[in-house]
Formats: structure tokens, sequence, C-alpha cells
């Protein structure tokens, strides 16, 4: 039995936002910590602490990366060409950064040499701190919208420039995004690291979080005030065939909101976002490690929630061509594709869920600075 055409896109509109989180939660903390790798280990061994807290799941937590993009290509087929061709150099300085990280794991402790692990920590920094920014910039640029548009057959043309997409909005957004990750970092390290390195993290953390809720409030005010939403006007029958073009957008300050209104119980993401960026301040040098990464991840959760319902049913706006602007109804594959692939779903992401969590329970308990110099060879 097939599954009506406007509830299976709503799924898929929920279900790229939950990969969203996903990566968020499992690869965030992955580039918090490598963020924070130069700064909080002083010494070569606190550094392998740092390392080695990571290293077992890392790069199983790039599958959420990878998994998402994967979903939105299959689910939102318009939206990847759109992206990826008018976003090519952003994607390939994300993907350039990304190389330096199985590198930087796997080489750094190859030689003795002071100065070559240095340079690997410092790519492993470049490598977890880039994607972060560029994350975070992208939103930005999706809440301002793209300048691209259809033509009658729906071959898209992107008239912005790389430089154009570091406007100061988009990156107080990227700085939004590398805060939060660094405070799911430190949180993490917290949790798994050296106690040494752990009140360290500590320490930076507070300020992290603090930091981030201050940019993500400050955001709030620029998107209320100064930055143009886009609202639908007329639309087509949501349940037909995918067609970004039969519908009228308008755009103005303040339009951002309006789902706040329509839906009130949406304010519940941005409240999260605020009050776990400030629980997460409070519980940065308590002894609940497990609860304030927790913490951490419903305050990004929040976050990234915060922009899917400003935005929704918007997924890709179009700032040159408001009418061309992709949204849930009208960028999606066909009803079947999505069956089949929701079917694909529900058989392996519980599986996935399992062999994650079975992990995550093997490898439980801290690092300490002895465990790496009693085991050179077989840690990082």
């Amino acid at each position: 039995m097939m599954i009506d055409y406007t509830v299976l896109k709503l799924i898929w509109w929920v279900l790229v936002g939950v990969l969203l989180i996903g990566f968020a939660f499992f690869d965030g903390f992955d580039m918090g910590t490598g963020t924070l790798l130069p700064f909080l280990g002083k010494t070569d061994a606190e550094r392998r602490v740092i390392i080695n807290t990571v290293a077992p799941t890392w790069e199983g937590n790039q599958v959420w990366f990878v998994t998402a993009g994967g979903a939105m290509f299959a689910a939102w087929p318009l939206v990847y060409a759109a992206a990826f061709s008018g976003l090519y150099w952003a994607l390939l300085l994300v993907l350039f950064a990304l190389f330096l990280r199985p590198v930087g794991f796997d080489y750094r402790n190859k030689l003795p040499s002071a100065r070559w692990r240095n340079s690997w920590d410092w790519a492993l920094f470049v490598g977890s701190t880039v994607p972060s920014l560029v994350f975070g910039v992208a939103f930005g640029n999706l809440l301002l919208g793209l300048p691209f548009s259809f033509d009658n057959t729906l071959r898209s043309t992107y008239t912005g420039s790389f430089w154009a997409l570091l406007n100061p909005f988009a990156l107080l957004c990227g700085l939004v995004s590398l805060l939060m990750l660094l405070t799911h970092g430190a949180a993490h390290l917290r949790m798994k690291a050296d106690p040494l390195v752990a009140e360290r993290a500590g320490r930076i953390m507070r300020l992290t979080a603090l930091g981030t809720l201050v940019l993500f409030l400050v955001a709030g005010v620029l998107v209320a005030t100064h930055v143009d939403g886009f609202a639908i006007t007329q639309m087509g029958a949501t349940d037909a065939p995918a067609n970004p073009l039969l519908k009228q957008v308008t755009t103005g300050p303040g339009l951002w909101l309006a789902n706040y209104h329509t839906y009130p119980w949406m304010i519940a993401a941005p409240v999260v976002a605020c009050l776990c960026a400030l629980l997460a301040a409070l519980l940065a040098t308590s002894r609940a490690y497990a609860w304030t990464f927790v913490v951490t991840g419903l305050m990004m959760a929040g976050i990234i929630l915060t922009a899917g319902f400003s935005m929704f049913p918007f997924v890709m706006p179009s700032a040159t061509a408001p009418g061309s602007s992709l949204t849930v109804w009208d960028a999606t594959s066909s009803q079947l594709t999505l069956q089949i692939m929701l079917i694909a779903v529900i058989v392996f992401l519980p599986i996935i869920l399992l062999y994650t969590g079975w992990v995550y329970r093997v490898i439980r308990g801290r690092v300490t600075i002895e465990t790496v110099n009693d085991n050179p060879h077989t840690m990082y």
C-alpha cells in the first residue's frame, strides 16, 4: 500500500533533519575535539590522550555525514543538484579539509619528531575547524537565500560567487556552529579524557557555551529585524510531482518567524537551545559528565531545529528568483522512491543505532596519560 505523497514528503523532511542532528551529535564532538587539540594538549602525551578519545569512533561517526548527503541526493534531487552546482567551491573546501582528518590520525604517530607531530596536530585542527565553520556559513546563506533560478526545463543557474557566501550574517552563523561544536567537544573531553585535560576542557566549555548562547541570540534578533524571510503566497498541489515553478513566493523582514505564530509549539526549539547553552555553562565544572554531554547535544539539536522550523517548508530559498525556491513540497523525488527509501530506513537505522550503542559501550571509560604511554604502538 502506498503512503500518501504529501505525508511522505513531510516524513523525509523530518528524516533529513534527524540525520543532520545525528551528524552534529556524533561527528560534532569529533570536530570539536580536533579544534581544541592544539590548545588543550600541553604535552605530546596529553595530545595523544585527546586524539585517542575519538580514535575508535571518528570514522564511524562520519557515516552520519555521508548518510545525510546520500539522503538529500535521493529525497531532494533538485536541492542536491542546485546546491552542489552553486556551492561547488565551498563544498570542495570542506572536502579537502576533511581529507586532513584521516591522514592526520594515521600519520601523526609514525615518527617521534615533535615537529612532525605538531604539524599533524594543526592539520587535524584545520580538518575539524573549517567544516564546522562552513556548515554554519551554509545555514546562514540558506536563511538569506541563495542566488539561483530555474528555467522552464528546470535547469538551474547560479549567479553568486564563493566570496559572496562569506557575508557578515553567514559568518555569524558559522561562529555559532563552530562554538556549539567546541562546546560539545569539550563536554566529550570532560567525560573521556585524563582528569588534567578534562579540567582544562571544562574551563573552555564555559566560555564556548556562553559564546554560543550570545551569538545565537544575536542571530535570532537579526533574523527577526533585518533578514528578509520567505513565504509562499500561492502553492500548487502538495501531492503533485516536483516542479518549483508552480508557486508564488514573497519576501520581507520577519517572515522567518511566521511559523512560530502558526505552530506555537515550534518555539520549544530556540527555548531548548538557549536553556541548554546556559545549563552547559553552569555544568562546565560539575561531575555530571554524561549529563553535560547530553545537554550540549540537546543544545545543538535546538539550534538546528530552530533553523529548520523557521524555514519550513523552504529547503533552499532563492534570493534572486523567489519563485524558484525549493521547498519540501516541490523538490522531492517520486512517491515510489520516497517509499522504498523509507522502508530501507526503517530496516537499517535501528541496526545502525544498535551497533553504535554497542561500540560506545565497549569503549566506555577514560583515556589516561598512563594508558597512552603504556601503548605507544597500538594507540595513536
